[in-house]
Order: C-alpha cells, then structure tokens, then sequence
C-alpha cells in the first residue's frame, strides 16, 4: 500500500474554493440560487468563518458553517420574512453566534522568558509559545504542560546548551546551583510531545537568564543537540502556513529542511522571510533582541520567606 498526504490550504487557496464550489453547492441545496433570493457572501465574511469559526487543514467544516447560514436564510425566506442578500462580517455573528476559535496566541509584544513555537497538530500547523520563568532554589529544572519523554529531553538538552554556552551569553555569573528554571507550554489539558520545540525551550531559557526580550514576530521550530547543532524537523509545509496565518514576519527553519520548502504557497513565501539556521548562535542572533549596555542580573521570583 502507498500512503498519500493531502496538505492543507492557505486561507486564499480555501476562499477560493468557497467561491467557486462550496457556496454554489449550498445555495442550491437550500434554494437560494435563484435569481430573486441568491444569496451572496462577502470576502471578509469567508475570511472571518476561516479564521475564527473553523480550525482545520481542508474545508469540510467551512462548507457546514456556510450551510449553517444559508439554512438559516432559507428559512426566513419560507416564513415570507425579510431575508438578506448580502452575508457580510457584521452579520457573522448574528447567523453564527460568537466565534469558537480565537487567535490570541501569537504576541503582540517581545517578552523575556517567552518564544514561539511553530507546532504540527493533526488540524494543520499551529503556535505554542513557551514560557520559562526564573526563580531563587535548588538548581531544579521542571516542566509542565502535559509534555512528553521526548520534549521533556529537548528542554534538558536545552538547558545543557545554554550552561554550557554561558560565557558566550554573558552570564558567568549566575549560580545555576541556586536558580530553579520552569518551562511551561500553556494549554496544558493537550498533550505535546517531539523534538521541534528544542531550540524555541533554549531561546525561552537563553532569553530569561539575559534578560533580552524575544521578538515577538519570530516563529521557530527545530531540534537542538548539545553542542548547539540545529537538526530537520517535519511538518514543515504546516508549519510554515501556521506562521503565515498568524501573521508573523519571520521563520527560523533548519537548514537541512530547505528541500521541504519548495511547495510551499507563493502568498507564504512572499509575506514570510524564512531564515535557515544550521546552529544555536544564529538562532539567538536572529530572536533576541540586542542586549542593553547594563542587562544585570536575570530577573527572577523570590520564594516568600517562612514564617
């Protein structure tokens, strides 16, 4: 037996697609394709049902929320009452009710101790920003978020990388023998498992104990070796498309994936700059923004004192 993969689409390739075969469809299940009740769906409207009421690689369930609607038409249009004509982003509410998902993932602005990774799920890419906090200890490093063996390895690998690289980082001076590290992945009810997420936990960790904010339009995904070495991943094409849905400006790909970018969408390609990092060093260099003259020490939360 041959395996077959169909990859998903770009937002542009599924408005496409709802022009030209679902919406036709619909209307004429409903009847509303006659000339005196056809119905018509407005650019923004489509893009707002993608985004915010459909998470999916293909279209299957943009084709029931746009049936949603034109049942909801339908019937207006058999109880003799005012109908409209025109579906548009003020109505998507009114025919749909609030939106289901909403895209408050991505960062608004560059934080310390917090960096993106660009994930593969079975729905298509998605972003899972990393945290990692600061705090006097024991020299004890945990890991929440429901992560599996293997990306719990990717943050001690990540977290060896950047011991190891403290002179580099300009952080000689931190004990790490009384410093707790915590590295949380939000939404902690969804397993989460892999190596992609290894140079995302180092940038996180190399971010805090620096205290150099992490761009905040930068998407990242790669594994990461002990000796800084950045490894292929797959899941690239979703991934890729992720980044571009989120709006993001930047994504740092390993070098040895470049062969997996070449179908790549045009729209992603031109509204992305995809950097290719083979180590570390370039990783840090492109996501962490410029240290100040006088970074101090890295922040960190005091443990309250005992009574």
């Amino acid at each position: 037996m041959e395996e077959i993969e169909f990859p998903g689409y770009v937002e542009e390739e599924k408005v496409a697609i709802a022009r030209q075969f679902l919406i036709p469809r619909q209307l004429a299940e409903n009847g509303l394709d006659t000339a005196e009740h056809r119905l018509h769906f407005s650019e923004q409207a489509l893009r707002i049902m993608i985004r915010e009421y459909t998470y999916e690689a293909g279209v299957r369930n943009l084709e029931r929320e746009i049936a949603h609607v034109c049942r909801k038409i339908a019937r207006r249009v058999a109880e003799s009452k005012h109908a409209p004509r025109q579906i548009s982003v003020q109505s998507s509410d009114k025919y749909l009710g609030p939106p289901r998902f909403l895209r408050d993932k991505e960062q608004r602005t560059d934080e310390v101790g917090l960096a993106l990774c660009i994930a593969w799920t079975e729905a298509g890419g998605d972003l899972l920003p990393v945290e990692v906090s600061l705090m006097d200890g024991k020299g004890s490093l945990m890991l929440t978020g429901q992560l599996g063996d293997v990306m719990q390895e990717s943050g001690q690998a990540a977290l060896s990388y950047t011991r190891s690289h403290a002179h580099e980082l300009n952080i000689d001076e931190v004990d790490f023998d009384k410093l707790d590290i915590h590295i949380h992945v939000p939404e902690g009810a969804i397993p989460k498992d892999g190596p992609s997420a290894g140079i995302t936990i180092a940038t996180a960790i190399a971010s805090a104990l620096t205290n150099r904010p992490v761009r905040h339009d930068v998407g990242m995904s790669g594994e990461i070796t002990l000796r800084g070495r950045v490894l292929p991943i797959g899941g690239i094409r979703a991934k890729i498309l992720a980044a571009y849905r989120a709006q993001l400006k930047s994504v740092l790909v390993p070098a040895r994936n470049a062969k997996d970018v070449v179908d790549i969408p045009r729209q992603a390609k031109s509204a992305l700059q995809l950097q290719y990092i083979s180590h570390m060093d370039q990783v840090l260099e492109i996501a962490l923004c410029p240290a100040e003259k006088k970074t101090g020490t890295p922040k960190r939360t005091k443990k309250p004192a005992k009574k």
